[in-house]
Formats: structure tokens, C-alpha cells, sequence
């Protein structure tokens, strides 16, 4: 298991408030975060990375190579909540971190068998020979339009309110994740990535960077070139798994 990850504010930001992460639980198992915070200048950086360590130290204080997946799915969602809890409360207790909140997708690989959970519109992606297929589902309003049938999929890269979530980490007391599971196959890829990366590089180019890419830490860098070709208005981040 080999794994890349690239991060950058973007042509228009001053500041990155997307964060990454890769926990190595053991030999066999891999831990990734991809978070993009959101709030003032300084409130959305602190929301993504308290979130993405708070979720990330949970996970390795609780995971166990014996776990099956039921089990697997509770310390994931409890992880989740644990990190839903501290950015809320540190957004009630300092006045410069009110409303702050982030989104996160997380993957736990264990040997060919991968969990994700995710909370808004960060993404998870199954990349191989046979193509790219979105493993996690937005939430956010325009997945919400789609869903019901009110836009099309491609109507959607194009709504002005695209970017408008429906869940966050810390900006509620409660928050839902979903979980979702993939069995890969070897030489099979697991991209991650925040909506700076989704919004400006379609699937079919994800593919071929993915798939073709001379080597993975060469097509992080590629995605992101391309990106910041089309103005990249938002952080980018790509993390990229290969079993």
C-alpha cells in the first residue's frame, strides 16, 4: 500500500484551510483525512485540523486488527462525533472561532478492505482500469436537487450554489456521517479530495492522471496543475491511495 498527498490554497485564497492527513495504524492498515474548513481566516484552519487530529487520534486510540465491520463502522462514527464535539466547543468557548466548521472524508484501509466516512462535500473516489466511480454522496444543496430529480448531475458542477452544505463538522451539537465500504482489488487507486479539486477537474481527467500518470505523487501534481490552470478559486487537496 503506497499512498500521496498534495495540498494548496489556490489562485485566489491567502490562506489554506484545507488539511490532510495519514495515520499508519499497522503493517496492514492506513488511516487518511482530507478536511476543508471553513469560517474566518483563522477559524476555518483551526476547525479542519483540530477536526482531522481529533478523528485521526480516536481512530488510533480504538482501532484493532480484529474488529469486524460493524464494529469498524461504530469507531469511525464515534470518531466522528468526538470530532464533531471539540471544534463545536471550541467554537462556543473562543468568540474568534464562532461558527466554524469543516467537512471531512476519511478512509480506513485494512488490507484490501476500505471504510469511509464522510460528512459534506469532501470526496472519495474508486479509481482504476475500469474507470472512476464517487464512493461518498454530498450533502450539500445541490445533491439534494439532484437526488429529487430537480437538476442534473451535470446542471450541478454549473449551480451557483454548489458550494452551500447541508452538514459540517462542529457547527452543530449533533452531526450524521454516512459510511460507505469498497473491497478493492490490487493496483486499484482511493482518491480524496476537498471540493477545490471536484469543482474544477472532471472524472474523466481524474482518470487519466490517475491511471496513466507516470508516477501517483506525479499525478497528485498534475490534478492540481490543472486546477490552477482553470483559477483553482478554492483550496485544492488530493490524496491518493494505491493498493
Amino acid at each position: 500500500m503506497q499512498y500521496w498527498g498534495i495540498t494548496d490554497p489556490g489562485c485566489t485564497r491567502t490562506q489554506n484551510q484545507d488539511t490532510y492527513h495519514f495515520e499508519v495504524l499497522d503493517k496492514n492498515t492506513l488511516l487518511c483525512i482530507v478536511c476543508d474548513g471553513m469560517g474566518g481566516a483563522k477559524s476555518g484552519n483551526v476547525a479542519s485540523t483540530l477536526a482531522a487530529d481529533v478523528f485521526a487520534q480516536e481512530v488510533k486510540r480504538t482501532w484493532n486488527s480484529d474488529m469486524d465491520e460493524d464494529a469498524v463502522d461504530q469507531m469511525l462514527q464515534n470518531a466522528v462525533k468526538l470530532a464533531n464535539f471539540t471544534v463545536f466547543d471550541q467554537g462556543q468557548q473562543f468568540e474568534e472561532f464562532t461558527g466554524m466548521g469543516t467537512t471531512l472524508v476519511a478512509a480506513l484501509i485494512h488490507k484490501k478492505f476500505c471504510s469511509i466516512v464522510n460528512v459534506g462535500d469532501s470526496r472519495a473516489y474508486s479509481v482504476n482500469h475500469d474507470g472512476v466511480r464517487q464512493l461518498t454522496k454530498d450533502h450539500s444543496l445541490v445533491q439534494m436537487m439532484v437526488s429529487r430529480g430537480e437538476i442534473t448531475q451535470e446542471q450541478a458542477r454549473r449551480y451557483p450554489g454548489k458550494n452551500l452544505i447541508t452538514r459540517a463538522i462542529g457547527t452543530e451539537t449533533v452531526v450524521q456521517c454516512d459510511v460507505f465500504h469498497r473491497r478493492m482489488t490490487s493496483g486499484e487507486c482511493l482518491l480524496l479530495c476537498t471540493d477545490g479539486l471536484s469543482n474544477t477537474v472532471d472524472e474523466q481527467e481524474i482518470l487519466f492522471e490517475v491511471v496513466h500518470g507516470v508516477n501517483k505523487q506525479g499525478s497528485c501534481e498534475r490534478l492540481l496543475e490543472i486546477a490552477k490552470n482553470r483559477g483553482a478559486p478554492d483550496n485544492v487537496t488530493c490524496v491518493l491511495v494505491q493498493i
